[in-house]
């Protein structure tokens, strides 16, 4: 058989090693397998629960009053050294349970009554052998009984077993000591290690085991039978309980002397379970009362916190409800100096703040019906109206007296030979100064600021129009320049055109000078006014931005939100307002304007021109910024210009027109050459985008132009060609620089070019046609017949035949050179414009060498065998005249 653990010496040193310092002796230490399992069953080893290696070690205090026992469980390190993994007093062993349905009998499990969960499978120790198994549980059993003085539960194992095994194993010397010498030290119970099987005590006595023997013995020869063995037993025991109820019942005043006792205890017994009833009922109320004090105590403990915390609101609102009396008397009855603006603010601010204040969701709703916050309100909302009173009567009043103050200083308008550029940088210092109370106003009452605005507004208007019309006035009494004439196109003027061509630039600079200086001016004020004034407008996007060219746009303003939560509706709102606050702030101005335009008018019509593109610049220059009435007055003042030009249009084309009422027209008409004149001196005045009034102008010019032109021709039929020849080449001539500079002019020269080719065509058919007309009407009978008959035919016509031929051209060209120079003599006599005369001279002569090329071509071909002057001889003799 294989050395048994328990015998180990190295082991049990190294136990020692591993409960150095716990003042126990190991008595045993034997190596064992720990597994899991339940009470009454093997622990199954599966997956995850392996068995592991273990080491229980028995030990003992030593040198103790008290003898203590321990199991000690030991277990491996990483490093293969041994440490505590638990500890057991074996004071609390309940139950030693050897399994049954382990074949081996080495697995047993120990039961411990202070275990915190019975519900946890206790572990499960397997021994090598039962030889181990025996001796560890005999060494647990002996302490117990020993040291412990009790046994634990034995299950699943025979004692009886137990006891022969340990006879078997005992050695022969064993110690033993009186108990009543003293307290044996656990440690010395059993033997050291010169024995095999270690054994600490017997489990019973020598006499005991004496007796045991001879008892056996007694039995010995009925012991084979074990049913009849049973048998026996049950009957003495049967027998040994009736003798002792019969000794109890021979004892009869020991049972009175018992039954007396009982009966005491019982009654003591009974009197104690009433007071103990009546110690219940009292603690019961006892309990009650306490509960009830808690109660009461926490309702306290509640309402303290609460009233803590009502106080501190309550606090709070009394602070709220307080009105300081400075600012009360701010309110109330302060002045609006400058000097107490500071104060008056600061009176605002807390007013605003606290009206704010007694509104949700600053103000908790329930303290809303509060009697005293709604007389604090009803307070604070007097104060308000008061203090709105006061603050626009002294605006008004404020705005009215500086005006007032200005109006009367005549050193801030323009005077006889002084030009004053309007200057409000002091009046708008003045007002900045109550721009915050106007905020305030607005924050306490927004229905204030609409007659503070008409009062603002009523009053800067008298100071801008006193401005202006003292500005435009000396302005036009300081400008020099010459008067010109507005008839340019009027035949009865004659040819004095000099004064025309007089410098009137002054004019049109004396405009621009207006609209530099009160332009800048009048949107200025228009977005001072905005700001100042409280009105919740947008800021326009800067040009370049996606929005700049939305045109529906086109009166908002580069003014910034003042108090920046104000919505679009708001904003649309808000925009329509400042619209009709500035129609009231700058209307009537504009007279003043129209005035200047209507004096450049008078002195040179023209100027309308360079006025338009200075008006036209300012409009496209003040889009991104300006003032939407302010953008209303350029356009009104582009209408008036306008309208000045289109009359002075009109009033020329009357002019044009007057020309047909004269009795007879011969050669150039005085109007073309002078519309000439008018033109260039209105491509000088262009400015910018005054071009399409100019060419607007142009086309309305020269429609009326030519319509006159045609009907003055149509008088005299016999000499229409003739001045329409004439007054188309005039007109060519004198535009011809212009119309290849001016797209609209270049339109009309190439129709007036056309009108010119046809007219020269027409006249000088008539007049080849007089002098050689028998010619080429007998040409143009042969042409009539050659569309019905043959070429051979023709010659036997009546009125064509060779003879009539010979005739026809010995009437016409016998002296052809008269003919010619006759020719050229009616057509010298008819024109008077001698620069044409050689032009259409030359046309001429190739007209007439077209047709009686045509009339050779003719003779050649249906009169072969007849002979006239060949084109060459007809070239010759038109060369040499």
């Amino acid at each position: 058989m294989a050395k048994s653990s328990a015998d180990d010496l190295e082991l049990r040193r190294a136990c020692e090693t591993a409960m150095e310092g716990t003042k126990q002796k190991v008595v045993l230490s034997i190596r064992v397998a720990k597994s899991r399992g339940i009470w009454g069953k093997s622990g199954k080893i599966g997956k995850g629960q392996m068995a592991k290696p273990r080491v229980l070690a028995i030990s003992a205090t030593e040198k103790s009053q008290e003898n203590k026992a321990f199991l000690n469980v030991l277990k491996y390190s990483n490093g293969g050294v041994l440490e505590p993994a638990k500890l057991y007093k074996l004071k609390h062993l309940s139950k030693v349970e050897v399994l049954t349905n382990d074949p081996s009998g080495c697995s047993f499990m120990l039961g411990f009554d202070n275990l915190r969960s019975q519900s946890v499978a206790p572990p499960q120790w397997t021994m090598r052998n039962i030889d181990d198994r025996n001796r560890l549980l005999l060494c647990i059993l002996n302490m117990c009984k020993d040291v412990l003085g009790h046994l634990p539960k034995v299950v699943g194992i025979d004692v009886v077993e137990m006891a022969l095994w340990a006879k078997e194993n005992t050695p022969v010397v064993s110690k033993k000591r009186n108990i009543q010498d003293g307290p044996v030290p656990a440690a010395d119970v059993v033997a050291e290690s010169d024995m095999k099987v270690t054994v600490e005590k017997e489990l019973v006595s020598q006499a005991e085991e004496e007796d045991m023997e001879a008892l056996l013995g007694i039995y010995v020869m009925g012991i084979g039978e074990a049913e009849a063995f049973s048998e026996r037993l049950k009957r003495e025991l049967h027998a040994l309980e009736a003798a002792n109820v019969h000794a109890i019942l021979e004892s009869e005043p020991l049972v009175d002397e018992v039954l007396q006792g009982l009966e005491a205890a019982t009654i003591a017994v009974d009197d104690m379970d009433e007071w103990l009833g009546i110690f219940n009922i009292k603690l019961r109320h006892m309990r009650e009362d306490i509960e009830s004090i808690e109660t009461r105590n926490n309702q306290l403990e509640m309402q303290s916190v609460n009233n803590k915390a009502l106080i501190e609101e309550l606090d709070k609102l009394l602070e709220r409800l307080r009105i300081p009396s400075e600012y009360a008397a701010c309110l109330t009855g302060g002045s609006f100096d400058e000097a107490r603006m500071l104060q008056n603010i600061e009176a605002c601010e807390w007013l605003t703040g606290a009206l704010h204040g007694l509104e949700p969701p600053h103000l908790d709703p329930s303290f809303a019906n509060i009697r005293a916050v709604r007389e604090k309100r009803t307070e604070l909302d007097k104060l308000k109206t008061t203090f709105v009173r006061r603050a626009s009567e002294f605006l008004r009043n404020y705005f009215a007296s500086l005006v007032d103050f200005m109006i009367s200083d005549k050193s801030y308008f323009s005077q006889r030979g002084q030009l004053k550029r309007p200057d409000h940088a002091d009046l708008r210092f003045k007002c900045r100064t109550y721009a915050r109370l106007l905020q305030h106003l607005k924050s306490l009452d927004k229905n204030c600021l609409g007659p503070l605005r008409k009062a603002y507004c009523s009053s800067l208007n008298l100071l801008l129009r006193r401005e202006a019309r003292e500005f435009a006035n000396e302005l036009r009494a300081s400008t020099k320049a010459s008067r010109n004439p507005t008839v340019w196109l009027e035949g009865s003027s004659g040819s004095n055109q000099n004064v025309n061509n007089a410098d009137t630039s002054t004019v049109s600079d004396a405009y621009a000078k207006m609209l530099t200086i009160f332009i800048p001016l009048l949107v200025d004020e228009s977005s001072f006014f905005s700001h100042f004034m409280c009105f919740g407008v947008s800021a326009l996007a800067p040009p370049g931005s996606p929005n700049d060219g939305d045109k529906s746009n086109d009166d908002d303003l580069g003014i910034m939100d003042i108090d920046d939560n104000d919505t679009n509706n708001k904003n649309i709102s808000e925009l329509g307002a400042l619209n009709e606050s500035l129609r009231d702030l700058l209307d009537g101005i504009q007279e003043d304007f129209y005035a200047v335009v209507d004096w450049a008018y008078k002195i040179d019509p023209l100027r309308c021109i360079s006025m338009h593109g200075i008006t036209e610049k300012y409009i496209s220059g003040q889009k991104a910024d300006a003032a939407g009435y302010v953008r209303l007055l350029l356009d009104a003042l582009e209408e008036r210009i306008t309208a000045q030009f289109t009359r002075f249009v009109d009033e020329a084309c009357h002019q044009i027109e007057r020309n047909e009422r004269n009795v007879r027209q011969t050669g150039v008409l005085s109007y073309i050459p002078r519309f000439a004149t008018l033109a260039t001196r209105m491509e000088q005045y262009i400015q910018g985008q005054s071009r399409d009034l100019v060419d607007q102008a142009y086309i309305k010019f020269i429609g009326v132009m030519f319509a006159t032109l045609d009907k003055i021709a149509q008088t005299d039929p016999k000499y229409a060609d003739i001045i329409l020849l004439e007054n188309y080449a005039s007109f060519q001539n004198s535009l011809y620089d212009l119309a290849n500079v001016v797209p609209t002019l270049a339109k009309f020269y190439h129709q007036a070019s056309e009108s010119y080719e046809q007219a020269c065509t027409r006249h000088i058919s008539v007049i080849i046609y007089y002098q050689f007309e028998r010619l080429f009407q007998f040409a143009r009978r042969i042409e009539d017949l050659m569309y019905t008959i043959t070429p051979e035919e023709i010659p036997f016509q009546l009125g064509l035949s060779k003879m009539d031929l010979r005739k026809v051209v010995k009437s016409s060209l016998s002296g052809v050179d008269k003919h010619i120079g006759a020719m050229y003599k009616k057509l010298q006599k008819n024109l008077t414009t001698e620069e044409l005369l050689p032009s259409l001279w030359d046309k001429c002569k190739k007209e007439f060498l077209d047709k009686y090329d045509s009339f050779a071509q003719l003779v050649a071909r249906i009169y072969p065998s007849e002979t006239i002057p060949s084109v060459t001889e007809m070239r010759d003799i038109l060369a040499s005249m």
